[in-house]
């Protein structure tokens, strides 16, 4: 099984060389301390030097808390140094289900959601505001980005104000980071010729923690039109983001 997903691996590089490498995402169930089952998702991203280079890794589970997750990636990265120059996400994924109950403390059992999201609000959340210069495939494309903020649990809105694309996510870092990486590296849109292509004119205008004065999108992500700047400023206004909008949102509209 490992030579076969290696083999599949160093087949894709072969054939589909990118620049900034390829992602994927995978699902694994595994016991937990009380042997009850969790299910992790763990993100790769393999530049284009692998196995030369580490991978970049995210790990997720809505049963672990934020700090948890973070203590499986830096034990998987540790790994992942002792395999440099040799194929190893299949090893990682065999590594990680036998050692997850001695990587994450005794005391922290399995928790359920709503203390996850308690733990999450201690360790802080954050936000990310981006500018997408345009969508080509504009139905796939929203569908596309409303998956992965579902997926990775953000919340948010995705504006459009005439030729303006903007997308304002807010939630956990860890997974505002991964969320980066899929639009950095994900075909998500089409070239001129309607060949897949990845996103490669977006920009971070604004990443940094919610602040006490910033209202919090509970539980949705909206996409939103509007026909004037004065109804997007107003959005930014609700939300307690009136600094935010003056500083990165007129240069725009330009």
């Amino acid at each position: 099984m490992a030579e076969k997903i290696n083999k599949l691996l160093m087949f894709i590089f072969s054939y589909f060389p990118e620049t900034h490498g390829i992602s994927f995402r995978i699902q694994i169930s595994v016991k937990e301390l009380l042997d009850t089952d969790v299910l992790l998702k763990l993100l790769f991203h393999l530049p284009v030097n692998y196995p030369s280079t580490l991978p970049d890794i995210s790990v997720n589970s809505d049963q672990l808390t934020r700090a948890q997750c973070m203590d499986v990636k830096e034990k998987l990265l540790e790994q992942a140094k002792k395999h440099l120059s040799e194929p190893m996400v299949h090893d990682l994924i065999l590594w990680v289900q036998q050692h997850l109950k001695d990587v994450i403390k005794p005391s922290a059992t399995v928790c359920n959601e709503k203390t996850t999201l308690s733990k999450e609000t201690e360790d802080g959340i954050w936000m990310l505001l981006l500018h997408l210069d345009h969508m080509r495939a504009k139905a796939k494309y929203v569908k596309t980005v409303e998956k992965w903020a579902s997926n990775l649990r953000l919340t948010g809105r995705l504006m459009f104000m005439g030729k303006i694309i903007l997308i304002l996510l807010q939630g956990d870092r860890s997974s505002i980071k991964e969320y980066l990486i899929l639009q950095k590296t994900s075909k998500v849109d089409v070239d001129s010729s309607g060949k897949k292509c990845k996103e490669k004119m977006m920009r971070v205008l604004c990443e940094t923690e919610v602040q006490s004065q910033h209202k919090r999108y509970n539980l949705t992500f909206e996409v939103k039109e509007y026909s004037a700047p004065e109804e997007l400023q107003k959005e930014f206004e609700t939300a307690g983001l009136t600094t935010i909008f003056s500083e990165f949102v007129p240069p725009l509209l330009k």
